[in-house]
Order: structure tokens, then sequence, then C-alpha cells
């Protein structure tokens, strides 16, 4: 088994895919002869996975340019089985459940004579889903996601920017997937804009006909933080429109357990902590979670403790609303706000009993 595994790394290094698939089947084989079960079903469970993986990439391996930057107009990306449930309201979980039912079921909803589009459009604040909720219908589906990359698409020549949508949707043929349009305003915008030059209203109108002629195998995923941008026809093209808002209370303490459940945390089955980082993380979108909380972590890491507790959360949220410390007291203030008590702010920050006593006892 030796030779197999030489083998393995030989081709991950030169980067021949065919060679590592089939030299991790012979080595399968010989782990099964050797009564090793276990590791042989793991490797063919991986094969199994990553052939299909392969396959997908080559059905689209010759990406859409720009003939003006150069620039690939495409991203893709090809689901597997470690993609996160996201976090979102159940309503929303919902309705994104009937859109992938609706796909799987498209040939009964044709025969009933409702015509079947599987078209979602995605608005809402920065940072609360968008993507996130299109890389899981893709996970949902085991379609691969086809994410168009504005900076390649807009060219600074509208007539190029039309035939660079063309160029798109063609490619988006040639297999099932699903095309996500991101920044969707950008190329969806009101063609009765004043300020907006004739050509791009053109732009517009070969997107329409492109939406209305795309493949009713696979699924077209529009997202815009600006829903007010987008002219009314665009509306009328997509079958189902999911608003998606910045997380309540009960959402910000599942996020906080998602991203704290690798680490050693004080907060993780401390409810009262919870509602406390919740009501502080108030107002604050789902990327903006992530990051405050991924911030204490790494700080915690950084400085070598063996535990990353509410109060290092705290302090990466008052930075994140205030960018700095205003002021001792006021940041005394703040994390006495939020539950951690004098002798903790005592133990883990410069500040004195007496201080941090007369803060918690001076009126508001």
């Amino acid at each position: 088994m030796y030779t197999e595994i030489v083998k393995i790394i030989e081709g991950g290094m030169i980067g021949d895919k065919e060679k590592v698939y089939n030299y991790a089947q012979v080595l399968a084989e010989n782990l099964e002869k050797s009564s090793d079960d276990s590791l042989a079903k793991k490797i063919r469970s991986l094969l199994v996975n990553k052939k299909t993986r392969m396959a997908s990439l080559d059905d689209f391996s010759t990406k859409p340019v720009d003939s003006e930057s150069c620039m690939e107009m495409v991203d893709v990306f090809i689901p597997d089985k470690s993609f996160e449930v996201p976090i979102l309201k159940h309503y929303v979980h919902d309705e994104i459940d009937e859109f992938i039912k609706s796909y799987w079921q498209r040939d009964e909803i044709l025969r009933a004579g409702i015509d079947m589009v599987s078209s979602l459009l995605l608005y809402g604040p920065p940072g609360c889903g968008k993507t996130t909720v299109a890389r899981f219908i893709a996970y949902k589906t085991g379609l691969p996601l086809v994410t168009v990359r504005l900076d390649g698409l807009v060219s600074s020549l509208l007539g190029s920017t039309a035939k660079n949508i063309r160029r798109i949707f063609d490619y988006a043929s040639k297999r099932d997937c699903i095309l996500f349009l991101d920044e969707f305003d950008v190329v969806a915008k009101l063609r009765d804009d004043k300020h907006e030059l004739g050509e791009l209203k053109r732009v517009v109108n070969s997107l329409l006909q492109n939406i209305d002629d795309f493949s009713q195998n696979s699924i077209l995923i529009a997202a815009t933080n600006h829903h007010e941008l987008l002219d009314p026809a665009v509306w009328r093209r997509f079958s189902k429109i999911i608003t998606l808002e910045k997380p309540n209370k009960e959402e910000i303490m599942q996020l906080i357990k998602l991203y704290t459940k690798n680490t050693n945390s004080n907060v993780m089955e401390n409810e009262k902590k919870l509602e406390m980082l919740a009501a502080a993380l108030d107002g604050i979108s789902h990327a903006d979670v992530k990051t405050v909380v991924s911030n204490a972590i790494k700080k915690s890491i950084i400085n070598k403790k063996d535990m990353t507790h509410n109060w290092d959360i705290l302090h990466e949220v008052y930075l994140y609303r205030n960018h700095k410390i205003i002021s001792e007291n006021d940041f005394i203030k703040y994390l006495l706000q939020y539950g951690v008590t004098q002798k903790e702010i005592c133990d883990n920050y410069d500040f004195s009993i007496r201080k941090v006593r007369d803060v918690a006892n001076s009126p508001e």
C-alpha cells in the first residue's frame, strides 16, 4: 500500500486528478483485502463525492471572459456535505423549502397547466444571508452554483455588457445549475431613470429577454440590497420573492452558539449571558455577528486564554459600534449594562475596584 500512497501524493503535487482518483481506488481495494473496511469505506465515499465534483467542474471548465478586461465573469461553487444550514426566521425557511420542493416537482406542476419558472429574488440589508441562501439551495438541490462577477460583467462599453449577459446565460445553459446574479440592481435598474443612458435601457431589455429564455431545468436566483432601484418588469420575472432581514434576539443567540461551538466559552450553556449578548448585538447583520464573535475568539487565542468569555465578545461589540473606547467610564458602564460583574471587570481590565464602583453608582 506504500506504492499507492506515494502515487497519490505524486498525483496531488502535479495536479493530476485522475491519477489521484485511480490510485485511491487501488488503495481502498487493498485496505478491504487487509480487513480495514472502515478506512476503505471512507475513501470510497470521498471518491464518489469528488468524482461527481470533478465531473461537474469539467462541464464549466471554460468560463466566459469579458473581452475588454479579460476578466472571468463567473465563479463556480459545487456544494458538498459540510454545508451549515443557515440561521433564518422560520417563515423564511418555509419559503425556501417550498421553492426547493417546487423545483423537484416541476414536472407535476407543468402537467397541471401551470407555468414553471424556478426563479427567486432575495432582497434585504447587506450581510443578512443572501449569498448563504443561494449556497444552501445549491446544497439542497445538488446543483452547481454559478455566481456572476459584476466586476467582469459590467463593461465601460454598455454594448459589451449586453453581450456579456448573453455569454453568461449561454454558459449557464450548458447543464442544469443555479445561476446567481448578486448585486442585481447594477444591471436591472429602472429603465425610466432620467440619469441613465439609452444604452443601459437596452442592457436591461437584454437581461429580461435572457431571463425569459432561461432553462426550466435550472434555477435563477438574484439578490440585491437596493430593491427600490429595480425596474418593475424585473419583479414579474421571479416566481418567489423573499425579504431577508437582520436577525432577531433568538437568531442572534443561535448564531453565537454556532460560532462558539468549536471553542471553549462561558456563554454556550448560560442562557442569561446569551440573552445579554443578543441584546448587545441587536440591530446588526448575520455577517457582522460572525465577525464580532470571530474577532473575540481570535483575540483569546492570540492572548493564550483558555476560554472566550462574554466580556471578550462584548468588548468586540463595543468596538464594532464605536470603533474606539470613547472613555473608560463609558466602557465600564457598557460592560455593567450587559451583565459583566464588577469583579470580572477589575480582574480582566486595568481598572481599580474603586473606579468600577464609582461608575456603577454614578447617576445616569
